[in-house]
């Protein structure tokens, strides 16, 4: 017998849709506020957000008529017609936010508009009302959320730790507040204010609040537009990466979104120039027309749909590989360090709990810092060392001092993030690399190439059997994407042998200069080689050749003709081999012509530079 369900029911089907966890919640509530038009939020949460969440603006505020509506499914100011699906440019839209959650909460609203003089309070429990009152409170609107999902037990029970929840949240909230460095955004949670943010409108300066000066003073700034896109934002140089991604936040049109095109596009900018499974640190803000975006594919609407995802991809690509191609991407003698330091690693993955203004990290405190935060959600220690919880409080919620609160930090505060700012700005012009100014100093241990620019008070190291790789990998991959190929002839054919069923092997070595010829049912001759090669280094790049081709599947892919010129600039270099000052002067020039001059095809880099004043701190004499 099928059934209509009571509202009581499906309200609580449908709210599983939105409402997964307590992150969905502040997600919900921040784009609300964000769409009113707010210059102020405040986020506050104890216990992961599943006790208390509260989210506090200064936006439009809602009606006091429209105050019970704002609570029905469906209900939504954003649109009216299915052809406005096509062009939002508004944040939420479907109207089902706060149905859901105040299905599966006990929830508060206090609002009020500017033109009112009295605001509206609205009381709800598992989606009945149960208070609808005037208020007198601040323009803007407050949501308190209460013991979410109290009345569906079975979701709270696979709800994840508090402490993962608070991390969760706090990077929501982090990313939305780089995404709107307008809008003035305080995090708190279980009372402690985790960072504030001053509302200027600089990205870069919301960027070392919540970031920290460390992982903020080694960025590159991406600054590129045409008639369809406009990107913005900040990447890391070569030599500083993560292992995950969790450093790599998207926003397109102003909304945090999940984007494996942004991240082919990101991935293809950094090819070469970073280990495998490394990956970069990364800030985007793209821009799209509307109407060439689908929002709607995900009830959360943290994924996205392009309707040219090659053309997104591409335009990531070429802009970020601009940045990386300026001076200001070259690794200094600290960035090398730190890009293999572990400790470094892990700490980026809480650095959101460290204190932004302090200039110096005892590590021991900082340590502490950390414990404080994973167990944020306990309150000090019983007799026996034990971590014992802390006990669950109703809040009263006073609006106009929350507001109040907000205001911008101390002078102190702005004096330090200024200096600060002014000392790690990046260049949006960025400088092209070239070493035609340079003076030669000399190679020491036979491998390391000292150069001097008087000018910039700056030295470098150059790796030349690094840049000699780079050179010539670029140098084989241009020819074999134009198809130029210049072999030598040689005296005694080269014989090996092959068992496969066609021929389709030979065009990738014909295209490098071999000539290839049957000598057998399974046997064949080179009777020309490469120029680049000796003889010994071309029978064992065919050894090794006809060794990986049980691997590859497209003969004709630009893959296997990296993978190929690669394998032959391996083959090609020597070690320590002694250069005159004329042959080191072409190899910084070619070097300075190629497409990317900072890292080896494996992805280490070619060069490190030190400044004047960085060897002065070494000596102590800074």
């Amino acid at each position: 017998m099928i059934k209509l369900l009571r509202k009581t029911v499906s309200d609580k089907i449908a709210a599983g849709e939105v409402v997964e966890r307590p992150l969905s919640v502040v997600k919900e509530l921040m784009e609300n506020s964000i769409d009113a038009g707010a210059t102020k939020i405040i986020v506050d949460i104890s216990k992961g957000g599943s006790e208390y969440i509260r989210v506090t603006d200064d936006g439009s505020g809602i009606p006091a008529d429209e105050a019970e509506m704002a609570f029905l499914r469906h209900a939504t100011s954003k649109i009216e017609n299915a052809e406005d699906l096509d062009a939002l440019d508004t944040l939420g839209f479907r109207g089902e936010a706060l149905a859901s959650i105040a299905a599966v909460s006990r929830t508060e609203l206090i609002t009020k508009t500017r033109d009112s003089k009295v605001g509206r309070k609205l009381v709800i429990e598992g989606g009945m009302i149960s208070d609808n009152s005037p208020q007198g409170t601040p323009d803007g609107t407050t949501i308190v959320v209460r013991d979410l999902f109290y009345n569906t037990p079975a979701r709270r029970k696979f709800m994840r730790s508090k402490a993962s929840e608070t991390a969760a949240i706090t990077d929501l909230v982090t990313n939305i507040a780089l995404a709107y460095p307008s809008i003035k955004i305080r995090m708190i949670s279980n009372g402690n204010i985790l960072f504030s943010t001053r509302g200027t409108g600089d990205r870069l300066d919301v960027i070392i609040t919540v970031s920290g000066r460390q992982s903020s003073s080694r960025l590159l700034a991406v600054n590129a537009e045409n008639e369809e896109f406009h990107l913005e934002g900040y990447v890391s140089g070569p030599a500083e990466s993560r292992a995950t991604r969790k450093n790599q936040v998207f926003f397109v049109n102003g909304r945090s979104v999940r984007s494996k095109v942004i991240e082919k596009g990101l991935d293809a900018a950094y090819k070469e120039r970073l280990f495998e499974g490394r990956h970069p640190v990364a800030y985007l803000f793209l821009q799209v027309k509307p109407d060439t975006l689908d929002v709607n594919i995900h009830p959360t609407k943290q994924e996205i749909r392009f309707d040219n995802d090659e053309a997104v991809s591409d335009f990531i690509k070429d802009a970020v590989k601009q940045a990386l191609m300026s001076r200001d991407a070259i690794p200094d003698i600290d960035n090398v360090r730190l890009s293999d330091s572990l400790y470094a690693d892990n700490i980026s993955e809480i650095n959101y709990a460290d204190k932004k203004t302090e200039t110096h990290h005892d590590d021991r405190e900082y340590k502490q810092k950390i414990k404080d935060i994973l167990f944020s959600n306990y309150a000090g220690k019983d007799d026996r060392g034990e971590f014992k919880k802390e006990p669950a409080t109703a809040k009263q919620v006073d609006v106009k001092k929350l507001l109040s609160d907000i205001r911008a930090e101390s002078d102190h505060l702005r004096e330090q993030q200024s200096e600060y700012k002014a000392q790690v700005e990046v260049s949006k012009e960025h400088r092209k690399l070239d070493f035609s100014a340079f003076d030669i100093k000399g190679v020491i241990f036979g491998t390391y190439i000292l150069i001097e620019s008087v000018q910039d008070e700056e030295f470098y190291m150059i790796d030349q059997h690094a840049a000699h790789e780079r050179i010539f990998f670029e140098q084989l991959t241009s020819r074999l994407n134009n198809e130029t190929k210049i072999s030598q002839q040689i005296m005694i054919p080269l014989t090996f042998d092959c068992k496969r069923d066609n021929d389709e092997w030979i065009r990738p070595l014909e295209s490098f200069g071999f000539e290839i010829e049957e000598f057998g049912q399974t046997t064949f001759i080179a009777r020309a080689i490469p120029e680049f090669f000796d003889l010994t280094q071309a029978e064992t790049f065919l050894t090794d050749y006809i060794d990986m081709l049980d691997d590859i599947r497209d003969f004709e892919s630009a893959e296997l003709k990296d993978r190929l010129a690669m394998r032959a600039c391996k083959s090609a270099v020597k070690a320590h081999d002694m250069l005159k000052d004329e042959e080191i002067s072409r190899l910084l020039d070619d070097l300075s012509k190629c497409e990317n001059p900072f890292s080896c095809p494996h992805g280490r880099p070619t060069f490190i530079k030190m400044s004047r004043y960085d060897i002065e701190k070494l000596f102590k004499r800074v």
